[in-house]
Protein backbone atom coordinates (compact mmCIF):
# COMPACT_ATOMS: atom_id res chain seq x y z
CA UNK A 1 0.00 0.00 0.00
CA UNK A 2 2.76 2.42 0.85
CA UNK A 3 4.80 1.78 -2.29
CA UNK A 4 2.32 0.66 -4.94
CA UNK A 5 -0.64 2.82 -3.90
CA UNK A 6 1.45 5.67 -2.45
CA UNK A 7 -0.57 5.70 0.75
CA UNK A 8 0.69 8.21 3.29
CA UNK A 9 0.87 5.77 6.18
CA UNK A 10 3.07 3.21 7.85
CA UNK A 11 2.51 -0.15 9.49
CA UNK A 12 4.25 -1.72 12.45
CA UNK A 13 3.97 -4.83 14.55
CA UNK A 14 4.46 -4.68 18.32
CA UNK A 15 5.84 -7.81 19.95
CA UNK A 16 5.15 -8.31 23.64
CA UNK A 17 7.14 -10.48 26.04
CA UNK A 18 4.13 -12.43 27.28
CA UNK A 19 1.73 -14.87 25.65
CA UNK A 20 -1.93 -14.39 26.50
CA UNK A 21 -5.27 -14.82 24.80
CA UNK A 22 -6.53 -11.78 22.94
CA UNK A 23 -10.18 -10.84 23.51
CA UNK A 24 -12.58 -11.04 20.62
CA UNK A 25 -13.39 -7.85 18.76
CA UNK A 26 -17.13 -7.11 18.76
CA UNK A 27 -18.23 -5.39 15.56
CA UNK A 28 -19.64 -2.50 17.60
CA UNK A 29 -16.22 -1.84 19.15
CA UNK A 30 -14.21 -1.75 15.93
CA UNK A 31 -14.44 2.01 15.45
CA UNK A 32 -13.55 2.68 19.09
CA UNK A 33 -10.45 0.48 18.83
CA UNK A 34 -9.24 2.46 15.83
CA UNK A 35 -9.92 5.76 17.58
CA UNK A 36 -7.78 4.80 20.57
CA UNK A 37 -9.85 3.43 23.43
CA UNK A 38 -12.72 1.06 24.10
CA UNK A 39 -14.62 0.22 27.28
CA UNK A 40 -13.40 -3.29 28.02
CA UNK A 41 -15.13 -4.24 31.26
CA UNK A 42 -17.10 -3.00 34.24
CA UNK A 43 -16.16 -4.43 37.62
CA UNK A 44 -19.05 -3.90 40.01
CA UNK A 45 -18.91 -4.25 43.77
CA UNK A 46 -21.83 -5.02 46.09
CA UNK A 47 -22.92 -1.79 47.77
CA UNK A 48 -20.04 0.02 46.07
CA UNK A 49 -19.02 3.14 47.98
CA UNK A 50 -17.19 4.75 45.06
CA UNK A 51 -16.10 4.25 41.48
CA UNK A 52 -12.91 4.75 39.48
CA UNK A 53 -11.90 4.70 35.83
CA UNK A 54 -8.92 2.52 34.94
CA UNK A 55 -6.99 2.66 31.66
CA UNK A 56 -4.65 -0.13 30.58
CA UNK A 57 -2.54 -0.71 27.52
CA UNK A 58 -0.93 -3.83 26.07
CA UNK A 59 0.07 -6.60 28.45
CA UNK A 60 -0.47 -4.33 31.46
CA UNK A 61 -4.21 -4.26 30.68
CA UNK A 62 -4.38 -7.64 32.40
CA UNK A 63 -2.81 -6.14 35.53
CA UNK A 64 -5.33 -3.31 35.40
CA UNK A 65 -8.18 -5.81 35.18
CA UNK A 66 -6.73 -7.70 38.14
CA UNK A 67 -6.42 -4.40 40.01
CA UNK A 68 -10.12 -3.78 39.39
CA UNK A 69 -10.86 -7.18 40.92
CA UNK A 70 -8.86 -6.25 44.02
CA UNK A 71 -10.66 -2.93 44.38
CA UNK A 72 -14.04 -4.65 44.21
CA UNK A 73 -13.22 -7.61 46.46
CA UNK A 74 -11.09 -5.89 49.09
CA UNK A 75 -12.50 -2.36 49.25
CA UNK A 76 -15.94 -2.29 47.67
CA UNK A 77 -14.85 0.01 44.84
CA UNK A 78 -16.43 -0.34 41.40
CA UNK A 79 -14.26 0.21 38.33
CA UNK A 80 -14.72 0.78 34.62
CA UNK A 81 -11.74 -0.52 32.65
CA UNK A 82 -10.76 0.85 29.26
CA UNK A 83 -8.40 -0.84 26.84
CA UNK A 84 -6.35 1.96 25.34
CA UNK A 85 -5.17 0.90 21.91
CA UNK A 86 -3.42 4.21 21.18
CA UNK A 87 -2.68 7.08 23.53
CA UNK A 88 -1.13 8.77 20.50
CA UNK A 89 -4.39 8.69 18.53
CA UNK A 90 -6.26 10.00 21.56
CA UNK A 91 -3.88 12.94 21.83
CA UNK A 92 -4.16 13.71 18.12
CA UNK A 93 -7.92 13.71 18.43
CA UNK A 94 -7.77 15.94 21.49
CA UNK A 95 -5.46 18.43 19.80
CA UNK A 96 -7.69 18.57 16.72
CA UNK A 97 -10.76 19.22 18.87
CA UNK A 98 -8.87 21.83 20.89
CA UNK A 99 -7.78 23.63 17.71
CA UNK A 100 -11.26 23.51 16.14
CA UNK A 101 -12.84 24.98 19.28
CA UNK A 102 -10.23 27.73 19.41
CA UNK A 103 -10.86 28.74 15.79
CA UNK A 104 -14.67 28.47 16.00
CA UNK A 105 -15.42 30.37 19.22
CA UNK A 106 -19.12 30.97 18.45
CA UNK A 107 -19.92 27.39 17.44
CA UNK A 108 -21.02 24.57 19.72
CA UNK A 109 -17.76 23.22 21.21
CA UNK A 110 -16.68 19.80 20.09
CA UNK A 111 -15.59 17.17 22.60
CA UNK A 112 -12.54 14.94 22.51
CA UNK A 113 -12.70 11.19 22.29
CA UNK A 114 -11.39 10.92 25.84
CA UNK A 115 -13.93 13.32 27.26
CA UNK A 116 -16.91 11.75 25.51
CA UNK A 117 -15.78 8.24 26.52
CA UNK A 118 -16.09 9.20 30.18
CA UNK A 119 -19.68 10.42 29.93
CA UNK A 120 -21.65 9.01 32.83
CA UNK A 121 -18.54 7.46 34.38
CA UNK A 122 -17.61 8.73 37.81
CA UNK A 123 -14.41 8.88 39.75
CA UNK A 124 -10.75 9.69 39.15
CA UNK A 125 -8.76 8.01 36.39
CA UNK A 126 -5.66 5.82 36.67
CA UNK A 127 -3.59 4.69 33.67
CA UNK A 128 -0.93 1.97 33.66
CA UNK A 129 1.28 0.86 30.77
CA UNK A 130 4.59 -0.85 30.01
CA UNK A 131 5.89 2.49 28.71
CA UNK A 132 7.32 5.52 30.51
CA UNK A 133 4.83 7.76 32.25
CA UNK A 134 4.91 10.54 29.67
CA UNK A 135 3.34 8.16 27.13
CA UNK A 136 0.00 7.88 28.93
CA UNK A 137 0.37 11.37 30.39
CA UNK A 138 -0.04 12.93 26.93
CA UNK A 139 -3.85 12.79 27.22
CA UNK A 140 -3.95 14.59 30.58
CA UNK A 141 -5.33 17.87 29.10
CA UNK A 142 -8.38 15.99 27.84
CA UNK A 143 -9.25 14.15 31.05
CA UNK A 144 -11.01 17.21 32.46
CA UNK A 145 -9.91 19.63 35.17
CA UNK A 146 -12.47 18.30 37.62
CA UNK A 147 -11.12 14.76 37.35
CA UNK A 148 -7.91 13.42 38.82
CA UNK A 149 -5.49 11.51 36.61
CA UNK A 150 -2.72 9.26 37.93
CA UNK A 151 -0.24 7.69 35.52
CA UNK A 152 1.89 4.63 36.23
CA UNK A 153 4.73 3.64 33.92
CA UNK A 154 8.10 1.95 33.68
CA UNK A 155 10.44 4.92 34.06
CA UNK A 156 13.95 3.71 34.83
CA UNK A 157 16.75 1.54 33.59
CA UNK A 158 16.39 -1.81 31.84
CA UNK A 159 16.42 -4.80 34.13
CA UNK A 160 16.21 -8.58 33.82
CA UNK A 161 13.94 -10.58 36.09
CA UNK A 162 10.60 -12.37 36.18
CA UNK A 163 7.68 -10.32 34.85
CA UNK A 164 5.87 -10.31 38.18
CA UNK A 165 8.93 -8.89 39.93
CA UNK A 166 9.61 -6.30 37.25
CA UNK A 167 6.04 -5.04 37.32
CA UNK A 168 6.22 -4.74 41.08
CA UNK A 169 9.56 -2.97 40.87
CA UNK A 170 8.33 -0.46 38.26
CA UNK A 171 5.06 -0.04 40.19
CA UNK A 172 2.70 -0.98 37.34
CA UNK A 173 1.28 -4.21 38.76
CA UNK A 174 -2.24 -4.84 40.08
CA UNK A 175 -1.34 -3.83 43.62
CA UNK A 176 0.01 -0.45 42.60
CA UNK A 177 -2.98 0.10 40.32
CA UNK A 178 -5.30 -0.54 43.26
CA UNK A 179 -3.31 1.69 45.62
CA UNK A 180 -3.18 4.50 43.04
CA UNK A 181 -6.96 4.32 42.63
CA UNK A 182 -7.54 4.35 46.39
CA UNK A 183 -5.16 7.31 46.86
CA UNK A 184 -6.99 9.25 44.14
CA UNK A 185 -10.30 8.60 45.90
CA UNK A 186 -8.75 9.70 49.20
CA UNK A 187 -7.52 12.90 47.56
CA UNK A 188 -11.11 13.51 46.44
CA UNK A 189 -12.31 13.09 50.02
CA UNK A 190 -14.23 9.90 49.22
CA UNK A 191 -12.04 7.60 51.33
CA UNK A 192 -9.99 8.05 54.46
CA UNK A 193 -6.22 8.07 53.96
CA UNK A 194 -6.02 5.18 56.42
CA UNK A 195 -7.66 2.97 53.79
CA UNK A 196 -4.79 3.67 51.41
CA UNK A 197 -2.24 2.96 54.12
CA UNK A 198 -4.01 -0.30 54.87
CA UNK A 199 -3.83 -1.32 51.21
CA UNK A 200 -0.10 -0.56 51.06
CA UNK A 201 0.47 -2.81 54.06
CA UNK A 202 -1.95 -5.48 52.85
CA UNK A 203 -0.19 -5.82 49.50
CA UNK A 204 3.32 -5.72 50.97
CA UNK A 205 4.41 -2.55 49.17
CA UNK A 206 7.60 -0.96 50.50
CA UNK A 207 6.60 2.69 50.70
CA UNK A 208 10.18 3.75 51.45
CA UNK A 209 11.81 1.96 48.53
CA UNK A 210 13.75 4.17 46.14
CA UNK A 211 11.90 5.36 43.04
CA UNK A 212 12.58 2.87 40.23
CA UNK A 213 14.07 5.52 37.95
CA UNK A 214 16.82 6.25 40.49
CA UNK A 215 18.29 2.76 40.91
Amino acid sequence: RMLEEQCDEFHYVTLMNENYAQPTLPAAAHADVLRGMVLHAHHDAPNARAGVRLLGSGAILREVLAGADLLAADFGIAADVWSVTSFTELRRDGLEVERWNRLHPTAQPRRSRVESSFDGREGPAVAATDYIRTFADQIRPFIGRERGYTVLGTDGFGRSDYRVKLRGFFEVDRHHVAVAALKALADDGVLDAAVVQGAIERYGIDADAAAPWTV
